[in-house]
């Protein structure tokens, strides 16, 4: 060994695998959803309509507010089937959803009344966050193998 050779640390780059990095991101969509609704309480006047049962020209009735919750729940549920499904399961479902919540994220843009900038910046951040979801299980590592006649 030379007297000028120098040893060094160096960090390891641990790679994450597909269904990890689907349940972080389902997780991140989850809180980007829930932050942009908790900071439209701070929007003046909002709390005031809210407590009249009606928000921009819509009812809070229970079908309502059950069909928001049930919305809510799937992207919830999304990081644990991220972990637990199969991957060619997996791969599809989160495709389908991805897909399914990139286009409620679309009529979001067609409620009347102005967007806030903190709301445009979730909406953005929303719409980054599926876009890789659907990107991520899209480009599913393949590996070779043996297939038998007749499977």
């Amino acid at each position: 060994m030379r007297s000028e050779e120098k040893t060094a640390e160096v960090l390891v780059d641990s790679k994450i695998d597909v269904k990890t990095k689907l349940a972080i991101l389902w997780a991140a969509l989850v809180l980007c959803y829930a932050y942009a609704d908790i900071l439209s309480f701070f929007q003046p006047g909002i709390v005031e309509e809210l407590l009249t049962g009606e928000i921009a020209g819509m009812e809070m009735s229970q079908g309502f507010l059950l069909g928001g919750a049930i919305l809510m729940t799937v992207p919830i549920f999304m990081t644990v089937l991220s972990l637990l499904l199969k991957a060619k399961v997996n791969r599809l479902v989160n495709i389908i959803v991805g897909v399914f919540h990139a286009c409620v994220l679309a009529t979001t843009l067609l409620v009347p009344g102005d967007t806030w900038a903190y709301y445009a910046y979730f909406m953005t951040m929303e719409a980054v966050l599926i876009g890789l979801i659907v990107w991520h299980a899209w480009k599913w590592p393949v590996q070779a193998g043996i297939v038998a006649e007749g499977s």
